[in-house]
């Protein structure tokens, strides 16, 4: 299944997105936040109830490559590693290119 996507343009629009997921059911294991930049994404994840795309969604394999990777195949790896497909991973790489932040919910 694919997963639920929100666009956002900062990170405190994408906070309110993930505390409203967390107040609708979903937990910590089920919400992902992503920007460009990786110490953003830190930042967000670490202060609200969400994970970030890791190993256990990517494999070991996947994880260990995006060490090599430009940012950009890092993205869309991590994209791709919760179910969106090459071309839709590319869309929203161009997204998080512009600035936004992605607030990703597996669909339940």
């Amino acid at each position: 299944m694919k997963p639920s996507i929100q666009v956002l343009e900062n990170g405190t629009d994408a906070m309110s997105a993930v505390r409203e997921l967390s107040r609708r059911g979903y937990n910590k294991d089920e919400i992902f936040v992503l920007a460009h930049d990786k110490d953003q994404t830190d930042r967000l994840a670490e202060n609200s109830e969400a994970n970030k795309i890791g190993m256990s969604e990517e494999g070991m394999f996947d994880s260990m490559a995006n060490m090599f990777r430009s940012r950009g195949d890092e993205l869309r790896s991590k994209l791709e590693s919760v179910g969106l497909t090459n071309l839709e991973a590319e869309r929203y790489e161009e997204v998080l290119d512009q600035g936004k932040i992605l607030v990703i919910a597996k669909t339940r």
